[in-house]
């Protein structure tokens, strides 16, 4: 049964949340401010006990006078679980649908979207090899968090997680076998070098910084569900002015333009995959 106090102590925890994500915009132009607010809180808390602090308020004065609370906090509001290939069907729909498309270009420019440590990367990268489209093509990963930017240039990852990221690769129509592309070693795998030859990692945020390029393909999966509906819209606004005519978007299985700002800009161009393709408007 929830009492006045508990109401009480609710109202003043979302008020204390509401000023440490402005604090941190304010002072290092992270912007969680329209993030969903259940998700939010929820990472607050388990951020706030694991650090050890009784407040919210205690934990936005280390924010702004301990220096080593800031990469703290934003490495643990920006984590995502990924793994290599994930929702196989998603890749093969790429596979067998976009990259004939791609076929027809002379050159490539793809940009993962808040790559966190790299997962997805790898495996467009992968993709693009198998089909014969890597050399002519440059990827972009990209992320708010540079914790996972350094992680997914490293292409390293626990040996443990391999076998699940080789059965979503065979799943995903791959014409090859995955163990071709890493070395293991010491409980770790990690994936060869090549693949990162003509990637560019770097810093970008979708709730504050503008389009840097034309794309041809632009995946961005399970990131949206984060952000609130105008942070969407701003999202996906971004995705479309950053994609050439007749450009792909691919977006996460719980994820939709349906009901966005964009939903005229894009046509569905898999059915059931989240893959949509930038309407070439005269």
């Amino acid at each position: 049964m929830t009492t006045n106090d508990d109401n009480a102590i609710d109202r003043v925890e979302a008020i204390e949340i509401d000023l440490f994500l402005e604090a941190l915009f304010q002072r290092f132009h992270y912007d969680f401010r329209g993030y969903a607010k259940a998700s939010v809180r929820r990472r607050m808390k388990q951020l706030r006990e694991r650090l050890g602090y009784r407040t919210y308020s205690r934990m936005l004065e280390a924010l702004l006078h301990d220096p080593a609370t800031f990469p703290q906090v934003v490495a643990y509001l920006t984590v995502q679980v990924s793994e290599m290939f994930r929702d196989p069907t998603y890749f093969r729909a790429l596979r067998e649908h976009v990259v004939p498309h791609l076929r027809t270009y002379p050159s490539l420019k793809v940009w993962v979207a808040g790559c966190s440590s790299g997962e997805e990367l790898y495996s467009l990268a992968i993709l693009f090899r198998e089909e014969g489209l890597e050399q002519r093509t440059m990827f972009y990963a990209t992320d708010i968090n540079p914790s996972a930017l350094e992680a997914a240039a490293s292409g390293t990852y626990s040996l443990d997680r391999i076998r699940g990221f080789t059965e979503n690769h065979q799943r995903s129509g791959a014409r090859t076998s995955l163990s071709e592309y890493y070395t293991a070693a010491y409980g770790k795998a990690t994936f060869d070098r090549s693949l990162r030859e003509r990637v560019v990692f770097a810093d970008h945020s979708l709730v504050t910084d503008a389009v840097f390029g034309e794309m041809n393909l632009l995946s961005c999966r399970n990131v949206l569900i984060y952000f609130d509906s105008s942070l969407q819209d701003r999202a996906l606004t971004l995705f479309s002015d950053s994609l050439t005519r007749k450009g792909f978007l691919g977006l996460g299985s719980k994820e939709s333009l349906r009901f966005s700002s964009q939903a005229d800009a894009f046509r569905e161009f898999v059915p059931g995959e989240r893959v949509y393709q930038k309407i070439d408007r005269p």
